[in-house]
């Protein structure tokens, strides 16, 4: 015995989804898309704090080449120590301007936790006080690397709610 084949009905073309038009069934993400996006004030900060973090990470490279007898290099970490500082006092005015656009907090507060801890080593290694310069350098340098992982980590929206007035 043959089977009868039934024919399929065709399927109209208006019935088709549209991959262009958003599916209303499909859930929308969580965060807004212009709110996941870093911002030109959140790459500003990036680029500091990652400029930052290089130049900080020379800093004891130069304390090695003068213990190991070359005193030029005292010479070379004052002045990378007056780069690392100019640099964290811009990425403080970078995270200030975030906060103004964006009402972001922690990259704030990160930031000018390690330019306190910068500045009192600074003035420590001015006055040969070796005993909070060395330990105080090693803190900072842990800390500015942690703070500058988390601002590659996470989008910095350019403008929050409370400044769209949303």
């Amino acid at each position: 015995m043959a089977a009868s084949a039934v024919p399929e009905p065709a399927v109209p073309r208006s019935a088709v989804p549209d991959p262009a038009v958003p599916d209303p069934a499909v859930p929308r993400p969580v965060v807004p898309e212009d709110a996941a996006r870093t911002g030109a004030a959140g790459r500003v900060l990036r680029g500091l704090a990652a400029l930052h973090t290089v130049a900080v990470y020379g800093q004891p490279v130069f304390a090695g080449v003068y213990l190991s007898g070359a005193y030029d290099g005292l010479g070379w970490h004052l002045a990378g120590a007056n780069a690392v500082t100019s640099l964290g006092y811009l990425q403080l005015i970078a995270a200030v301007v975030l906060w103004f656009r964006s009402r972001l907090g922690w990259p704030l507060v990160g930031t000018a936790l390690v330019v306190i801890a910068e500045t009192v080593q600074y003035f420590a290694g001015l006055d040969g006080a070796l005993w909070l310069h060395l330990p105080l350098g090693v803190a900072t340098i842990v800390g500015l690397t942690v703070l500058t992982l988390g601002l590659l980590r996470v989008p910095l929206p350019g403008r929050g709610p409370a400044v769209r007035g949303e």
